[in-house]
Parts: C-alpha cells; sequence; structure tokens
C-alpha cells in the first residue's frame, strides 16, 4: 500500500523500503529468478529498483538491459557503459530501426502517447468513435479530452504524419525481442506511484500476453524515492545533480516531454551539440509547436 501523508517520517519511508522489499523477493522467489530481467533506462527510476532489488536479492544475477536507442542523452549512456565495466549483469540491446527511419515511416510523437494514437487513428480511418470522444469528452470518460488548441489537426488540411510507435519501436519492441530471445518474460519496470500522464494509475502486477510486467514502485512516491537515494547513498546520472538539474531524462528533446522549452534551454548551455541534435531529430514537430505557440517559444 502507498502511505500518503504532506510530511512523512523517516519511520513511515523504513516501512514502505520494507514493505517493497518484502514483495520483491516474494514475486521473484514465486516466478523464479531466472525468469525476470529489469528494463534499465539509466533513469533515477531505474536505477532505484535495480538497488531495491539487490537489496530484496542478494547476489542475484537478473539482468538489468539497457536499450540503445542512440537518442539518449549522452550523460546517460556513459552513465550506463561505466555501470556495465563494473556489473556483467548490465546488457546493452539495439533496435532493428533507427530513429529517422521509424519516424519517416510511422509518424512523429505530439503532445503525448494518447494524442498521437488517436490523431493517427484519424489520419488512416477518418472520424473514429474514439477520436469524436477525444475531441468532446463525456462524463464517462477518465482523462481530459484534447485541447482546444490542437483540435485543428483533426481535418485533412493537417499535413504533419503523427504516431506514438517511435517508442514501440526504439525501446518496447527490441526489449520484447530479448524478453523472446532470453526466455525472461518477468520484466521489472521502474514506475513511480505519482507520476503524471500515461503512466500515472500503472497497477503493480500486469500480464501483457505471456509476458509479466512487474512495478514494484507503483506502491511508493518520489517524497519515499528522494529518502531512500539519500539513505542508500544511490549515485545517479550526473544529469541529475547541479547545474543540470533534470527531473527526467527519456530520448532527448522528445515532443512528449512537457518542459521540452526548459530541457533544451539546458541543452543549449551545457551539450549545445545534443541540443543541434534534437533539433534535426524533431524538426516537423518542433516546427509546428513553435507556429502554435505550444510548448516552444518562438525563434
Amino acid at each position: 500500500m502507498t502511505i500518503k501523508l504532506n510530511k512523512r517520517t523517516d519511520a513511515d519511508n523504513e516501512f514502505l523500503t520494507m514493505d517493497r522489499i518484502v514483495k520483491i523477493r516474494s514475486t521473484i522467489e514465486k516466478h523464479g529468478e531466472e525468469s525476470f530481467f529489469i528494463s534499465f533506462s539509466g533513469g533515477k527510476d531505474s536505477t532505484v529498483l535495480s538497488h531495491l532489488v539487490d537489496l530484496a536479492i542478494p547476489d542475484n544475477h537478473i539482468p538489468r538491459v539497457f536499450a540503445d536507442t542512440g537518442i539518449e542523452l549522452n550523460a546517460i549512456k556513459e552513465f550506463v557503459l561505466n555501470m556495465q565495466k563494473v556489473d556483467p549483469r548490465m546488457e546493452i540491446i539495439k533496435p532493428s530501426v533507427n530513429i529517422r527511419e521509424t519516424l519517416e515511416r510511422d509518424g512523429y510523437p505530439f503532445k503525448s502517447k494518447e494524442h498521437s494514437d488517436i490523431l493517427s487513428i484519424y489520419q488512416r480511418h477518418g472520424m473514429t468513435r474514439a477520436s469524436e470522444r477525444y475531441l468532446w469528452p463525456d462524463e464517462s470518460r477518465k482523462s481530459f479530452g484534447c485541447p482546444q488548441k490542437l483540435k485543428y489537426q483533426f481535418s485533412p488540411d493537417f499535413k504533419l504524419k503523427c504516431s506514438q510507435k517511435c517508442c514501440y519501436n526504439m525501446k518496447k519492441k527490441p526489449i520484447n525481442d530479448y524478453a523472446d530471445r532470453t526466455g525472461r518474460h518477468n520484466m521489472m519496470i521502474g514506475i513511480l506511484g505519482d507520476e503524471k500522464g500515461g503512466r500515472s494509475n500503472a497497477k503493480c502486477m500486469v500480464m501483457k500476453g505471456k509476458n509479466l510486467h512487474f512495478q514494484p514502485l507503483t506502491a511508493v512516491d518520489s517524497q519515499w524515492e528522494e529518502y531512500f537515494i539519500e539513505k542508500e547513498q544511490i549515485k545517479l546520472c550526473k544529469v541529475y545533480y547541479e547545474p543540470y538539474n533534470f527531473d527526467r531524462t527519456g530520448c532527448k528533446g522528445c515532443p512528449y516531454n512537457i518542459k521540452l522549452q526548459q530541457t533544451l534551454d539546458v541543452l543549449e548551455k551545457y551539450f549545445p551539440a545534443e541540443r543541434k541534435q534534437c533539433e534535426l531529430i524533431w524538426a516537423p514537430v518542433y516546427e509546428e509547436y513553435r507556429r502554435i505557440g505550444y510548448r516552444l517559444r518562438s525563434n
């Protein structure tokens, strides 16, 4: 369970830690260590999860699997490579396509995964019930509908091909292929219970076909995570510290980032070459964002 207090004590946080350790240990023992791997992004949450698993199952041999998309922050890739030098459990896999190929073939991400997916359906099949409910949500819809500012995209006049498939092609598919290749069909994922967006209602355990997605951090939140990092003296990738102060990582310059302008400003100051790379990768989306004054400043 998740304790929700405005000001949580160390004792509360320690209880949550032990609760998660017990949950991880019992789940791994039930299904067998050899059936698990950790989806390791190099970010804060997956680093915390990896450490928590080591507390639950000392001396485990569970692989930490990093999907090298080619568009991760250079600092994240460096962090993972340095871990691999001292931890043989770190495995690096690559997608079968590059980012430009998948964007040109399937379409670009815009606003969010939900928006991109529904817009993609509209572009392929015209107005559907899903599109109608997104554009004009009723009381039964559990999340907000399409922002007024973006409704113009549900028109034949909007020519930018959109899709959420880049996430699948660059990360999920190579991870799924790894599971099939190794027979490790139980994946551990670092998702906090207080995350916003499409992952905010994630459950602790979800069956995806024959694959179990075990997400033990959904029972805790960012307040607990900060406590745990400090208590265990966990070393994160440098971008989480001064002077960069990233809240989250992921694909560099991803249009789904609600703090995209802030992220690009930091890249401009400290990693200008990567900032230019973002402009090249996501050019059509950035152009449209700037044209309508959405997430990015006008040039």
